[in-house]
């Protein structure tokens, strides 16, 4: 699925062109920094520097999450469980706050709003979804 992958990867790049800003103006820190306490993993020493509003992990995973419930819609209500977990899952590891969270899913839905108003993006979106019907289709 050449075009799918190629999509959900400019998406990344998208939303680091919005994201980026936004985490270096609220810089807030994260909750392991002012909080110390045990999270999942150990953290990248990088990530305690960086900001923690809004959650990009929220964001790209929710966007994702409705791209492809769009493309799959009779999987929709697992894939976007999915991805409400996945954004859940920053906040239960300890790296975001609630409100990251929940900010992250802001940025993601408006991300994609804003993608399927581009021909680009709508014409590579036709595309990725016929890949990924005829994919299923062959039990891919």
């Amino acid at each position: 699925m050449p075009t799918l992958t190629l999509m959900l990867g400019r998406m990344l790049g998208d939303l680091e062109t919005i994201q980026t800003p936004a985490k270096r103006g609220y810089f807030r820190p994260r909750p392991f920094v002012t909080e110390p306490a045990e999270t999942c993993f150990p953290p990248e020493p990088w990530l305690a520097s960086s900001g923690s509003y809004p959650s990009g992990h929220t964001a790209l995973g929710w966007a994702w999450a409705l791209v492809l419930a769009e493309m799959a819609p009779d999987r929709a209500d697992a894939i976007l469980a999915r991805g409400l977990a996945y954004g859940d899952s920053r906040m239960i590891c300890g790296v975001h706050y609630a409100s990251d969270v929940e900010a992250g899913r802001i940025v993601g839905a408006a991300m994609v709003a804003a993608l399927k108003a581009d021909p680009a993006f709508r014409a590579d979106f036709a595309v990725a979804a016929r890949e990924l019907a005829e994919a299923r289709a062959a039990g891919r």
